[in-house]
């Protein structure tokens, strides 16, 4: 069949809770009281540090600071998201042909597409579930496009979460073995979850499109950068809290440095510059470029990389300054944002790509704006 073109007909977000300040970071996540000493004094000496680096005023989280209890999950989060998509995309959850969702990574069964269906009352659908970190959302996206366009389903949902404070929060810790890669992370990442729903479009319709969904992994021969100690079975409990298997950790200092760096440029320019290469475009069509990034300073080196692409340094879009980094639900939610509130001319474009650095997966996307 000829292939179909696929547009974004609704879009939506949900962030847990009020907006935290930075200084109140702590008391939601807790203080890290039983900590070795020394990490503790090293954590309150790059607070201010990591502050300025990325420049982040306010987060969210899905916790109670008082009773300590969680008000949210990824399911619950998911659902909201994904009814203000299917609501400003003037659908019923009954009409929902195919569920994509994508997190950072999942260890619930049943799976948290099957969740997701239950929740908002769909009795028959098709789903998926894909676990693959920052690249997982434009994973998720790229499955449910590629079905919508060779025909497969008229429609789909797709969906990313993340419920970061769940493994950020003191008590989810063995803080005796705490080391600074593992608490590295409390100060970037944040709770939220969003949502598109993309259905195949009618002829000359206005509005934005699917144009091109890229991924790859380049990680085969460079070592994890991120991720826990938990082996590829399951674990007796109380031995892996005992060990601190299940403590997340990211590198930082020189070995990411080393492995994200390659001989002619970043590992995330020479991806995509491979996108690029397969879908290539005008660069001057170029609206916003989300880089899906957890750290201002980080995102604005990359833009000095891509200038000699074209990419224009105003194009950078981001939100994490209000919200905290939420992993792979930033490549909906500014979509989300821009569909809400940008005004998008006849062919202006839409660029996204991330790096992750747990095995160095990459994954973009291209969409542009149609006026009929």
């Amino acid at each position: 069949m000829i292939p179909r073109e696929v547009m974004v007909a609704g879009s939506g977000s949900f962030l847990p809770g009020n907006p935290v300040p930075k200084s109140e970071v702590d008391r939601y996540l807790g203080e890290l009281t039983g900590a070795p000493v020394k990490i503790r004094k090293w954590l309150q000496r790059v607070k201010d540090l990591m502050a300025e680096l990325l420049e982040v005023e306010y987060y969210h989280f899905a916790i109670d600071p008082l009773s300590r209890e969680f008000t949210e999950d990824n399911v619950t989060m998911s659902v909201k998201a994904a009814q203000k998509a299917l609501e400003s995309a003037g659908v019923q959850a009954n009409e929902v042909q195919l569920i994509v969702y994508g997190s950072a990574h999942q260890d619930q069964m049943p799976t948290a597409s099957v969740r997701i269906q239950e929740s908002l009352g769909i009795d028959h659908c098709a789903e998926l579930s894909i676990h693959a970190n920052c690249t997982s959302a434009y994973k998720s996206l790229l499955v449910a496009s590629d079905m919508i366009r060779y025909g497969r389903y008229d429609n789909a949902l797709v969906i990313s979460s993340s419920m970061s404070s769940s493994e950020l929060v003191a008590e989810y810790y063995n803080q005796p073995l705490v080391t600074k890669e593992e608490l590295f992370l409390r100060y970037f990442l944040s709770d939220g979850a969003s949502a598109l729903f993309l259905k195949a479009a009618p002829e000359k319709s206005s509005g934005l499109y699917v144009d091109y969904v890229y991924m790859e992994s380049v990680g085969g021969n460079k070592p994890s950068a991120m991720g826990n100690k938990r082996p590829a079975y399951w674990m007796n409990p109380k031995e892996e809290y005992e060990k601190g298997y299940h403590h997340l950790a990211q590198m930082f200092q020189e070995e990411l440095r080393q492995n994200f760096h390659e001989a002619d440029g970043s590992v995330f320019l020479n991806g995509l510059k491979r996108m690029l290469k397969q879908f290539p475009f005008d660069m001057e069509s170029v609206r916003f470029f989300q880089v899906n990034f957890p750290s201002k300073h980080i995102s604005e080196l990359i833009m000095d990389e891509c200038r000699e692409l074209g990419i224009q340094r105003q194009t950078l879009y981001s939100k994490m300054s209000v919200m905290g980094y939420l992993g792979p639900p930033m490549a909906f939610l500014c979509l989300d944002r821009i569909l809400k509130e940008e005004i998008l001319s006849d062919k202006d474009i839409v660029l996204s790509f991330v790096t992750e650095v747990s095995k160095f997966m990459q994954a973009g996307y291209v969409m542009s704006w149609r006026q009929f």
